[in-house]
């Protein structure tokens, strides 16, 4: 009776010890006499008690690497600082325990050497607009690099990319005396189509004025009024401007110009005032 109730103890903890129920998420890998022998699954296993030892209980679940700032040095010389993270998971869990140490720091460190690499074969300037481009290069370099290791690398993301102090305020220099160039080169233009358009009008204003005067009995009165006009408007201006100087023309003096950019009748050709 004895002997039966030792045999029924020790068929119970056989069966208590041959169970393993592995959670949903994860997977486990058992060795037989200390070679690798099967890979255990979500639910209930069962294993052989004494020649089966499960080595490692692992979650295949998407997990996430943060890479602290790295130093790195793009291809014109400029040093920046970058930082990543890296989604990941395992796909054959066998591999990852038997081909690689310590996967977390061996992916760590793959990450950082590819991420240093890849800044270093661009410039500056295309590395801020090119971020999408760098993190499509890294998954596709690191998800080749792990495959061995039954890793896949499902997504990179590049957070920041800090230049240097020196640089940013070389940077900022830079934008501004770009702003102010592009600024000069607009208010360049609109001089320069305003004095166009007024060189325009003044032509049409003065064939307008040609036109009339060829066919007016007083023509001669009314180009050194005109003249005159011009002067006292002339005159107004410069003494309006903020750098306005003091003119002093003698009278008479400017009726004698009149006269002689004006000519007396009859000696235009016609009778009337060559324009």
């Amino acid at each position: 009776m004895g002997i039966v109730y030792v045999l029924a103890l020790l068929a119970i903890g056989y069966l208590i010890g041959s169970v393993k129920i592995i959670n949903q998420g994860n997977e486990a890998l058992v060795e037989r006499l200390g070679k690798y022998h099967k890979k255990l699954t979500p639910g209930l296993n069962y294993v052989v008690p004494l020649l089966d030892n499960i080595v490692l209980e692992e979650s295949v679940r998407e997990r996430m690497i943060d890479i602290e700032p790295q130093d790195a040095i793009t291809s014109d010389n400029v040093s920046v600082v970058v930082d990543a993270v890296v989604y990941w998971r395992i796909l054959q869990l066998e591999r990852t325990y038997y081909q690689v140490e310590d996967v977390e720091e061996a992916l760590e460190n793959l990450v950082t050497t590819t991420l240093r690499s890849e800044i270093g074969q661009m410039q500056l300037s295309r590395i801020f607009s090119s971020r999408s481009e760098i993190n499509q290069s890294l998954l596709h370099q690191l998800d080749d690099a792990t495959a061995s290791w039954g890793v896949k690398v499902t997504r990179v993301e590049v957070q920041k990319i800090t230049p240097a102090k020196a640089v940013l305020e070389a940077m900022e220099l830079e934008k501004a005396a770009d702003s102010k160039k592009k600024a000069a080169i607009f208010e360049a233009e609109g001089k320069k189509q305003a004095a166009i358009e007024e060189a325009e009008g003044a032509v049409q204003s003065m064939k307008m004025i040609a036109e009339a005067l060829k066919t007016h009995p007083n023509s001669r009165e009314i180009l050194r009024y005109l003249v005159a006009q011009r002067y006292v408007d002339a005159n107004y201006r410069l003494g309006d401007s903020p750098n306005s100087k003091l003119v002093f023309m003698d009278p008479k003096a400017l009726t004698e110009a009149l006269s002689d950019l004006i000519p007396r009748d009859g000696e235009g050709g016609n009778g009337h005032t060559g324009v």
